[in-house]
């Protein structure tokens, strides 16, 4: 092969991008290596033809390409081969580049394969990093960026914390980054990693959160209230006490307060009384049970009235009765209007018997008033009224009130003020019955007079032990407010309507003048 090496000799190929070009240094080849094919044997022939065939292996092996360089001059040409060394010669070439060819294909096509997997991941990453608006599942479920690798470095903030977010995880929703540390809770000041959370206002809350805080519970069975057939959380709250519960309590037979009218919840017990009647802890505090104990209310509301300039003279029996009793003495009376659907008081023109209450009853097991002593009371007709009834049971300032209301019912008899309307009759019934329940909550209101009964009445043990000025609860001034309220918003035609005329006129009249002009016309001045 001595001879071979020697005509490739001041060959020098320069390599460029992984190919080859057949050119030499000085561009031209050696002038001694000026020969033809004919000047050589066959068996030289033959082993120049296999020497290139195994140089182009060899270099098809090492993953480049030759490419002779054809462009030359006419001078620097090889010498020609023969017809057989040139077909060995083309077919070991187009082997070559057959091969180079799919060599090239399958580089073209895995690299298209990697960058379409590529640009799989950055969409994908874009578009998980454009739809995160809420902290991050558990689990493989994950909202936290991924793919960090395909973004450049960006400078986060961190929106609980204010410091660098840098590289990791990280929470993108309400306007901002965030450590998934500090997205927490405004309630239990834990990070939020459920898939959803709550908004109240620019708080945030988990679901369960904001449920305890901000989803209405039942004040009578103390769950929270279930939404309706729309979907939406409906309740019912009464109007002065704001109690909230929930629809069914309406119709499921929950037993109500018979004097506050609030809703026997779960975890409190009311009181039962004989008649059936249900009555709150706190109104039983300041409750009267029998005749003898209202006595004293009774002078005080007869002396409320002399400091009104409306004293009555007669002796009118007062007696505190149960609800029985009550609905049958309304039964066999023919005069006065009654305020339905329960009748707490009534104010008699007829002679009938009529069973009162001798005893305060005890509290027995079960919250259940035991050991009640009546006694048959014959009412004797010596004027126009024979007694006052009211209903026993009630807390002191609403049986106040009733009194007052009844024996403003006596006083217009008495006085002759006979065949008034309803709403007249009833309406300034209520009047004096409001008058006397802000003479009692609110200091230095109502008539002189009456403050100076009240405090001339206050010196007799028994009825400073009833009226209990100055030594109020909370909750009965309250109470008493709400017995206003009562009679305030009142929505029947001759209770709530004649309150508000009658109420108007004595604002703008006076009692006195709007007395006398229902005496003389049957009607409320305007």
């Amino acid at each position: 092969m001595g001879w071979f090496t020697k005509l490739l000799k001041g060959s020098n190929r320069k390599s460029s991008g992984g190919r080859y070009h057949g050119k030499y240094e000085d561009g031209r080849i050696s002038d001694n290596l000026d020969c033809s094919a004919d000047d050589l044997t066959d068996i030289e022939k033959e082993e120049i033809g296999r020497a290139i065939a195994l140089s182009l292996s060899e270099a098809d092996k090492k993953g480049k390409k030759v490419i002779e360089d054809d462009s030359e001059s006419e001078d620097d040409e090889l010498c020609p081969l023969s017809d057989e060394e040139a077909e060995s010669v083309g077919e070991v070439q187009q082997d070559e580049d057959d091969h180079h060819a799919k060599i090239q294909q399958d580089e073209d096509k895995h690299l298209d394969e990697v960058q379409l997997e590529e640009d799989e991941q950055l969409a994908r990453a874009i578009q998980e990093s454009l739809s995160i608006s809420s902290p991050p599942r558990s689990g493989t479920d994950s909202l936290f960026q991924p793919f960090a690798h395909l973004f450049p470095p960006v400078y986060r903030i961190c929106a609980g914390c204010n410091a660098e977010i840098g590289h990791g995880r990280f929470l993108s929703c309400m306007g901002g980054y965030w450590h998934p540390e500090c997205f927490c809770c405004h309630a239990c000041k834990l990070p939020i990693t459920d898939y959803e959370f709550s908004m109240s206002g620019n708080r945030r809350y988990h679901k369960s959160c904001d449920k305890e805080l901000h989803h209405p519970r039942c004040d009578v069975c103390k769950n929270f209230i279930p939404p309706n057939s729309a979907g939406l959380i409906e309740y019912r709250a009464h109007p002065f006490w704001l109690q909230k519960y929930c629809p069914s309590h309406e119709r499921d037979g929950t037993p109500r307060c018979c004097s506050c009218q609030r809703l026997e919840s779960v975890d409190t017990k009311y009181l039962l009384l004989d008649d059936g009647r249900k009555l709150c802890l706190e109104c039983l505090d300041s409750a009267i049970m029998d005749t003898h104990e209202c006595q004293p209310l009774y002078v005080e509301i007869q002396e409320f009235y002399e400091g009104l300039h409306m004293k009555i003279e007669q002796q009118v029996p007062m007696l505190l009765v149960e609800r029985q009793a009550l609905n049958e003495a309304m039964e066999g009376e023919k005069n006065g209007h009654h305020h339905l659907p329960e009748t707490r008081g009534l104010c008699l023109s007829e002679e009938q018997t009529v069973p009162t209450i001798l005893r305060r009853p005890r509290i027995g097991a079960g919250y259940q008033l035991i050991d009640m002593i009546t006694e048959p009371f014959r009412l004797v007709r010596r004027c126009e009224v024979t007694a006052i009834l009211v209903l026993y049971g009630l807390p002191r300032l609403l049986t106040g009130s009733i009194l007052a209301h009844e024996m403003m019912h006596a006083w217009l008899r008495l006085k002759g003020y006979g065949n008034l309307r309803p709403e007249v009759e009833e309406g300034i019934c209520q009047v004096l019955a409001h008058m006397w329940l802000e003479s009692e909550i609110i200091p230095g209101t109502g008539d002189e007079g009456a403050s100076s009964s009240s405090s001339s009445s206050s010196s007799s043990p028994s009825s400073s032990s009833s009226s209990k000025k100055g030594k109020r609860s909370d909750f009965e001034k309250k109470l008493g407010k709400y017995f206003k309220h009562q009679i305030e918003s009142d929505s029947s035609a001759a209770y709530g309507d004649g309150f508000r005329e009658g109420n108007q006129a004595v604002a703008k009249y006076g009692l006195r003048r709007t007395l006398d002009h229902i005496r003389l016309t049957g009607s409320f001045p305007y």
